[in-house]
């Protein structure tokens, strides 16, 4: 995914991502600021009572948010972007878009937070979400009906990195509910390694506090639709609620995302050793980037990188536990994308939200460990993670010379 970004309609040369990830358009600037300018106002003058111009009121549009939107549209392959001020706050938008009596059809390895949306939907407004096996493409055919308005998915999943053939999917509800919208949470892997428009996603959205922004100063969430149709819908919502992203928020996004080609190739390449080495270790490791993943052909085919987060097990939660407390250049925190190292153990953190005898129907690890990699010395990070695992009896102590 790291060709040459082609998605524009104007005629101008298109580059590789990395060429294009740093070159925003600002030709339409009067004073040629090299820096796209933040407009931090609330409302904007007009030219009579009658000639409405093309901002009239922050909350409706604003050229800090219209830059960022129009960059990232361009990045993701989408038609139409908007950015809104949170992750959970971009799912909620396109939520909206399920009438009562509808259903939402999503995967069982999944975001908590997610989780807590759906079952806040199920209870507040008759929305019924069925959980399935979304790394059997399938199983999602019993479930598809004319109530069928979205379909959520994640690829890798979030925790256990599992990975769905939405190529596959997205044909599936397509040709059997014409009206229904797949959706793709592309967070853990950015537009720079896998762009789900392309392949055949109806919606794309990001938590953009993570790679998109890069450094944890920023609440964001992207959504990127594949139509016009779709995106005057999105927009629609998010005029009359009132979530768009702030100026200077837009500005820390736009800026942030320069940098993403270089940070998720630094990240990544720290991930793919680090995994080799807990793999080595005997642990059982949840990583795409690992031949010993099961669905290792398949992430290749629709991706071009493993990523920077894998998970694994220890076995026992007390290990784990004193691992996570163990390190001390991984940050104990829960998110990821950022240019630190975190761990955190999601069943206690992330995924607490989801109750412990759904986690454990789901065959949601207790003992799972999750790895977010940085742009750290990857020696660095391994060493303080072998110290941790043995003090922590993860491993054997070396025996005295």
């Amino acid at each position: 995914m790291t060709d040459i970004v082609s998605n524009s309609t104007d005629n101008r040369r298109r580059y590789r991502f990395a060429t294009e990830v740093v070159t925003v358009d600002n030709s339409d600037d009067p004073h040629n600021a090299a820096s796209v300018p933040i407009y931090q106002t609330a409302t904007f003058k007009q030219k009579g009572a009658t000639a409405t111009g093309e901002y009239d009121y922050s909350r409706s549009g604003n050229p800090t948010r219209t830059h960022v939107e129009n960059h990232l549209a361009k990045l993701m392959g989408a038609e139409r972007a908007l950015v809104v001020t949170s992750g959970m706050g971009a799912l909620d938008v396109i939520t909206r878009l399920v009438r009562a009596g509808e259903e939402i059809i999503a995967g069982d390895d999944l975001y908590g937070g997610t989780n807590r949306l759906l079952n806040f939907l199920g209870k507040s407004q008759n929305v019924k979400t069925h959980h399935i096996d979304t790394t059997k493409s399938d199983s999602i055919l019993p479930y598809l009906s004319d109530k069928t308005r979205l379909v959520l998915l994640e690829s890798p999943t979030n925790p256990l990195i599992k990975i769905t053939d939405i190529r596959t999917i997205s044909k599936h509800v397509h040709e059997r509910c014409p009206n229904a919208l797949v959706v793709v949470d592309n967070t853990m892997m950015s537009p720079y390694l896998q762009r789900p428009l392309e392949l055949g996603a109806d919606i794309s959205y990001h938590s953009g506090t993570k790679y998109l922004s890069g450094h944890h100063d920023l609440m964001a969430g992207v959504i990127g639709c594949r139509s016009k149709a779709i995106g005057e819908d999105v927009y629609y919502i998010i005029n009359a609620t009132g979530c768009g992203l702030s100026p200077y928020d837009s500005w820390l996004l736009l800026r942030g995302v320069k940098t993403l080609a270089v940070r998720m190739d630094k990240q990544q390449s720290n991930c793919v050793i680090i995994a080799d080495y807990l793999e080595a270790q005997g642990f059982k490791v949840h990583f795409p980037g690992l031949r010993s993943h099961p669905q290792y052909d398949l992430h290749r085919s629709m991706s071009s990188g493993p990523g920077a987060v894998l998970s694994f097990e220890t076995g026992d939660v007390g290990i784990s536990e004193r691992i996570v407390e163990g390190t001390k250049l991984w940050s104990i925190s829960v998110s990821f994308g950022c240019v630190n190292s975190l761990i955190s153990m999601p069943c206690r953190m992330s995924h607490a939200s989801i109750p412990a005898h759904i986690r454990a129907e789901r065959s949601l690890p207790e003992d799972l460990i999750r790895l977010c990699v940085g742009i750290e010395d990857v020696n660095d990070l391994l060493e303080d993670l072998e110290q941790s695992l043995r003090s922590a009896g993860a491993l054997p102590t070396p025996k005295k010379k």
